[in-house]
């Protein structure tokens, strides 16, 4: 079983420099959180368990040396490793008084980097033992299903975060179940008894999206008759999960910004803010990176709900876990449909397993809901729709006009969601007038 290694926290306010930080560590499976500033860093350390800093020294306010010091004092256990890109006899020197183990001046390769943070691990006063997975597949864990090894991943990642208040990107394909991820967190964590509110930000139209979130007074605007509280205040000293939040427009990311940055929330047409004690999950199957790129969504937005990323693997990359959530949901729809006692066939099990569900979990209930309605007492090849059974031999596809295979491919995944233009949309990363335009 392959499993995620110690918890890292990275700081500097060069986000490029942490995102190669971040992308090399990842590579090695360590677990990452990453801060901008030093007061990041502390609110972080003082909500999660981190097994090494590695920091920056030359930062806008207080500098890195500064949280070297601060964390030889409050958190000894913690080993310290110093990077900067302005090295110095006189710097090293402080660093390693400081508390520091490791001083890596920059430019540094990969390997370099490799070899201070294992070295740092390995020579650290003391570590207390960590109770994360057990050894051993979780069948069932907090409504979701899966024995394969990158449900066991993904598992040991939401143990990891539960209890502290860091900042969560979601990042997965569409039907992938990001927002049982956040739920995960929330109810197995220590705000299990706070609230939990979800808010699809797609499904709010974008002028109300503000006043929904945040709140409003009476006579903010036109139709605002009474004062009302808004998502953010609702979920204060619980959870608030963001989902799809690239579909946020600029006006609410600056607003969100100061929420993430000030812990604090205004009301439409309000002078006064109100702190607030929220964890703030957000989800997207959308590329943010890109859209930073584009300058569709705001950098800065970007790393502050960047501090930890958990990705959603696709069901097609967890194989081993295909049956058992299609017997998960055939005895938890069979009842709904006036049936008992259904059983999945050999032949059907196979072709679940050959598949590559391109709407992952989300497709995959459907079917088996779909497979109910149709069948006796036992699941056949019959019973499953054709979209998912044929995989038709074409010694000739390599040789079709791109645009054909385009559209092959955008029929496939609306055959999968039965024809839902929105979801077929979401999968294909497109919207719903390209969508169109391209099964012409």
């Amino acid at each position: 079983m392959s499993i995620r290694k110690e918890n890292l926290l990275i700081v500097d306010d060069d986000y490029d420099m942490l995102e190669i930080l971040d992308r090399h560590l990842e590579q090695e499976n360590y677990h990452t959180y990453k801060a901008g500033s030093v007061l990041e860093a502390i609110d972080i350390l003082k909500h999660s368990e981190i097994d090494l800093l590695i920091t920056d020294l030359q930062m806008p306010g207080m500098n890195g040396m500064e949280l070297v010091k601060y964390v030889d004092d409050h958190y000894t256990e913690i080993p310290k490793l110093v990077i900067t890109g302005f090295p110095s006899i006189d710097n090293a020197l402080t660093a390693i008084k400081s508390g520091a183990l490791e001083y890596l001046p920059k430019p540094f390769t990969k390997n370099e980097l490799l070899t201070s943070v294992k070295n740092s691990l390995i020579n650290r006063a003391s570590k207390a033992p960590k109770s994360s997975l057990a050894t051993g597949a979780r069948n069932n864990y907090a409504g979701m299903i899966g024995t394969s090894a990158k449900f066991e991943e993904l598992v040991d990642v939401i143990e990891r975060v539960k209890n502290n208040r860091a900042t969560i990107l979601i990042r997965g394909e569409s039907g992938t179940g990001k927002e049982l991820v956040a739920k995960a967190i929330h109810y197995k964590g220590s705000f299990a008894s706070n609230p939990f509110v979800a808010v699809n930000c797609g499904a709010i139209p974008e002028n109300l999206l503000e006043s929904e979130l945040f709140g409003s007074v009476k006579g903010a605007y036109t139709g605002a008759s009474e004062t009302r509280e808004g998502y953010f205040q609702e979920a204060n000293g619980g959870t608030i999960f963001l989902d799809e939040i690239g579909t946020a427009s600029l006006a609410v990311q600056v607003r969100l910004l100061r929420v993430l940055q000030e812990k604090e929330v205004r009301k439409i047409g309000d002078r006064k803010s109100e702190k607030l004690q929220v964890r703030v999950i957000a989800a997207t199957n959308i590329d943010l990176r890109e859209m930073v790129e584009k300058g569709t969504f705001r950098e800065d937005l970007y790393y502050r709900l960047n501090v930890v990323e958990i990705l959603t693997p696709p069901l097609r990359e967890r194989k081993e876990d295909i049956v058992p959530l299609a017997k998960t949901f055939l005895e938890k729809y069979q009842r709904d449909y006036g049936k008992s006692n259904l059983t999945l066939s050999k032949k059907a099990v196979e072709i679940l397993n050959r598949y590559t569900w391109p709407g992952n979990i989300r497709e995959l209930e459907n079917v088996i809901q779909r497979a109910i309605i149709m069948c006796e007492h036992e699941i056949l090849p019959q019973d499953l729709p054709a979209s998912i059974k044929y995989k038709i031999p074409n010694v000739d596809e390599e040789l079709m006009a791109l645009k054909e295979v385009e559209k092959k491919h955008i029929l496939k995944v609306l055959a999968a969601v039965d024809q839902n233009k929105s979801k077929a949309a979401e999968i294909l990363q497109i919207d719903r007038k390209t969508l169109r335009e391209k099964i012409k």
